[in-house]
Formats: C-alpha cells, structure tokens, sequence
C-alpha cells in the first residue's frame, strides 16, 4: 500500500523526468502527477516557473508537517529531498555519513555534471540539432562513451548488481533513464557496455522501475534502441521545431 504524501511532480518522460518517477516508486509513495507539455511551452508559464524560475522539469510541490509549502526543482535536488524525508527504512539510500552514502552522492554528482550533460548534447546534436555538425556530435558522442565505459569499468570491478554497495540507491536511479537514451543518443547500443547492460536490464525487472520507467506514457527511449537511425530521426523532427522555438523565444525574453 503506497505511503500518502502532499507530493504534486510536475514532469515528464524525459530521462530527468523518469529519475523521479522511478524513485516515486520504488519509495512506494502517493503522490499526484501533473504531466507538463513541454512542446507546448508549459514549462515557461508564469505558474510553473514560481515553482521552478529556472523554467524546466523536473519539478516537485510538498508541504512540511506544520503546513509549510515546499517547491524543489532540479532532480538531483529532488532525488536528495526524497531520501531525507521519506527514506527513513533506507530503501533506496544508505545513512547519512556513511562511506556508502558519500560514494552514492558522488556517483549522483558524475551523472548530473557528465552523463546527463554529455549524453543531452550528445542527442541534441544527433538527433535535433538544423543540419550536420560532425565535429560536435563526435566531441559529444566519444565524450559520452568514455563515460559509460567508466561506469562499466565500475560495475565490473565491483562485481555487483548497483552502482553502490548492495542495494539500490539514487545514483541507480538517476543513471539508468539516461543509460536507456544510449541509441537515442547517437551511441551503437547499450550492449557495447557488458557490465552496463546487464545493470541496466537487471534494474528494469524491478516493479518500481517497470512503472517508473514508463510514467507518464510507454518509454520512448527504449523503443528507440530497437530502431534505425533513420527511424529515430523522423521521429526526432518534431523534437528539432520545438527546439528552434524555444531558441527564439529565449532570445527574445
């Protein structure tokens, strides 16, 4: 039976969305799903960015014991908050001050300022970027392999199943979604990382992850990597608009 909270996510099926779905299950907690439409700008408007200034999703709403509203946005933010309010049987973390907690935040800390900037440019300029930049879709698809063979190199050393010690924990969670965006991403396939692969399908067998994986709709990222690339592009061409509009509406603001 789920946990009842004040959480509202604001967010969507992106791999930074998908972090705090996952996490969300896994933590067997309630909460309410507001899915943000980013391709119709929602994330700009005025009501989402007083919760989020920065104007992007993830974000999430909750309220302390004594009725205070909190607004956390970031997901690496987000993952943190979760743990420290409501992972008190330690589920998806390990205590505070532990040699396994500071080896999971630091594992956190590598996906948000490697994987998930590499790999977001990666896909940009494969799949979304007006015409062909060769240079940079090396710079980042190369950048974005060292990375996962450092991952791999990881798990193998460790010979274990997380990234972490024994359980899981918020570096799994917010690794994985942009580990499913390999293909997407202009790399060969999840399969070229041997260690990787078999974190990465042993993770999806979890229920949470199953779900998680696939709120608000069916993943996306993992139906890509059955495609060619030249179905991942006619699928990316709406992806490409949005972005030139988006360039535009920022340059204008």
């Amino acid at each position: 039976m789920a946990t009842k909270t004040n959480i509202t996510a604001y967010s969507e099926g992106t791999p930074n969305g998908l972090k705090i779905h996952i996490a969300l299950e896994e933590l067997g907690l309630e909460y309410k799903l507001v899915p943000i439409d980013i391709f119709k700008h929602e994330q700009k408007e005025p009501w989402f960015t007083e919760i989020n200034p920065n104007g992007r999703i993830p974000a999430i709403t909750d309220q302390t014991a004594d009725g205070v509203e909190l607004k956390i946005f970031e997901s690496g933010a987000i993952l943190e908050y979760l743990v420290a309010t409501y992972d008190n049987d330690h589920l998806i973390s390990y205590p505070y001050g532990t040699k396994e907690h500071w080896e999971t935040i630091s594992w956190l800390m590598w996906q948000m300022g490697g994987v998930g900037p590499m790999m977001g440019q990666s896909n940009f300029f494969t799949r979304s970027a007006v015409g062909v930049h060769q240079y940079s879709i090396d710079r980042f698809v190369n950048e974005s392999r060292r990375l996962l063979r450092v991952l791999d190199g990881h798990l193998e050393k460790k010979g274990s199943s997380f990234v972490v010690g024994d359980r899981l924990t918020i570096a799994d969670i917010a690794i994985w979604p942009w580990v499913s965006a390999t293909r997407f991403s202009g790399l060969r396939s999840i399969e070229e990382f041997p260690h990787v692969s078999k974190w990465f399908w042993g993770l999806l067998e979890r229920p949470g992850f199953q779900k998680g994986a696939n709120i608000p709709g069916p993943n996306k990222y993992l139906a890509a990597n059955e495609m060619t690339d030249e179905e991942m592009n006619k699928i990316s061409e709406p992806t490409v608009k949005w972005i030139a509009e988006s360039m535009k509406r920022n340059a204008e603001a």
